[in-house]
């Protein structure tokens, strides 16, 4: 995603999540066919399938190399899976890589109306596990999937959880509620105005909104953007602004389960944190190290904002790595 991506647009009235449909000219796909990083959606799909888990349609990525050891990748909001891309191809060179768009999100199923919840999320997540028939593996994640993770986290502290973890490494996320500093769109989401916000929220509106939570530095590319929006709007999906923004609510809910998640691993924790994110920043590390750890594998990076692994992948790939060493 560092590099352009080639523009894509949705056919009018196209709703079926089975067929990826989209009017690109044989240049501009042939301008994408890069290496490592440049992946367009057209192609993303292609590599991945979708499975029927829990009775939902799901879709997923899986790099398939079953002799190589695994992660599982569990992306945030509001984005996907799509959101891998730029250290895909690294972490593959060594690593089998899984990842899925989860309910509500990128190419999956988007129910409406529907209950989302954190729990659900991570009951798709290890049917997943189960589908892919992954034994003991990695887990890597960023944003909303930090909180699915902590979930996911808690039941095999529990010893209930699908497969043995080897290791939990987050990305930029709300570990803790009261360090969460929510956007304003996000509060007006969560708000009984959520519905009528949602159907107001314009492509612009997405833009600028999105566009804040990165570095000064490290904006999107306006296909970037374009291609997060083309998602957020597959399948009619737009409506899930509302309906998804609840893990605020279920952060607050769980918030002790979730952290004491972390407090009590038995598994290495890594953390790699964009420094200047408005709403997780170096004041969500300072907190996790006053709450869960000062001891842990932490690397901040200055002048990165919520998506460090879109907007500095070489620094995510080689700390990534570096954790996984140590482990």
């Amino acid at each position: 995603m560092s590099s352009r991506l080639a523009k894509q647009i949705f056919l009018p009235g196209v709703k079926d999540s089975l067929r990826w449909k989209a009017a690109l000219s044989i240049e501009a796909i042939s301008r994408n066919l890069g290496v490592g990083m440049d992946v367009s959606l057209d192609q993303w799909r292609a590599r991945g399938h979708f499975s029927r888990l829990l009775d939902r349609e799901i879709f997923s990525v899986d790099s398939g190399e079953i002799d190589k050891p695994a992660i599982l990748l569990i992306h945030g909001f509001p984005t996907s899976s799509w959101d891998w891309v730029p250290i895909w191809s690294a972490l593959n060179e060594s690593y089998r890589l899984v990842a899925m768009d989860m309910l509500g999100f990128g190419f999956s199923e988007k129910p409406n109306p529907h209950a989302y919840s954190i729990m659900e999320q991570a009951d798709l997540c290890e049917a997943l596990v189960a589908d892919r028939k992954l034994d003991a593996f990695h887990v890597l994640a960023h944003d909303y999937g930090d909180t699915v993770a902590q979930e996911l986290l808690a039941r095999q502290n529990e010893g209930k959880g699908a497969g043995r973890w080897l290791s939990l490494c987050l990305l930029n996320g709300g570990l803790f509620p009261e360090t969460h500093q929510a956007r304003l769109i996000q509060k007006l989401l969560l708000s009984p105005l959520g519905p009528l916000i949602t159907k107001l929220t314009s492509k612009r509106t997405f833009d600028k909104s999105l566009s804040a939570v990165f570095g000064p530095d490290t904006q999107p590319s306006r296909e970037d953007l374009d291609g997060f929006w083309q998602l957020v709007n597959y399948n009619d999906g737009r409506h899930g602004f509302h309906n998804l923004i609840t893990y605020m609510t279920d952060r607050k809910v769980h918030r002790e389960r979730w952290v004491s998640a972390l407090q009590q691993s038995a598994i290495p924790i890594g953390l790699i944190n964009g420094s200047v994110d408005p709403v997780s920043g170096a004041h969500m590390v300072e907190r996790y190290r006053q709450v869960v750890s000062a001891d842990h594998f932490i690397v901040e990076l200055a002048q990165i904002g919520h998506y460090p692994q879109v907007e500095a992948p070489d620094d995510v790939i080689e700390a990534y790595l570096r954790f996984l060493r140590q482990v």
